[in-house]
């Protein structure tokens, strides 16, 4: 295989597999009650964009995802703007701490959650325990 071919497979592949990749949803109120609401496995990423643990987790989980397209095809990824949403309804009902807080639910079930963890099989073992919680 020439050079030229194997970049251009390896770019084609990469591009393929980012089409399946699925952005996370920005929160709004009620969006995560709606998905819940579905059935559906969700998986809330409490932030702010000055935050540098939260970037940390960020890198974590995009990388996972990009590791793992079943992350991306079967939960459901929310960003919560901790400046936006932190005296939230949301916040309370689930009494997050804090931003830099992960978060995963299914139904009226808490799956699990991380506080301020950044390491990457930390944040692995949630993302899988939601994984597994999807049916």
């Amino acid at each position: 295989m020439k050079r030229r071919d194997f970049m251009a497979l390896g770019a084609a592949t990469l591009l393929t597999a980012g089409a399946a990749w699925a952005e996370p949803l920005d929160y709004t109120e009620g969006l995560a009650k709606a998905h819940l609401a579905k059935g559906e496995v969700v998986f809330l990423d409490f932030k702010a964009d000055w935050c540098s643990t939260c970037a940390a987790q960020e890198r974590a989980i995009t990388a996972l995802m990009a590791e793992n397209p079943e992350y991306a095809e079967k939960i459901t990824f929310i960003n919560v703007d901790w400046d936006q949403f932190g005296r939230s309804d949301l916040v309370k009902e689930l009494r997050i701490p804090r931003r830099s807080t992960l978060v995963a639910l299914q139904g009226d079930a808490e799956i699990g959650r991380i506080v301020a963890d950044t390491k990457k099989s930390t944040i692995k073992a949630l993302m899988d325990q939601a994984l597994a919680a999807y049916s």
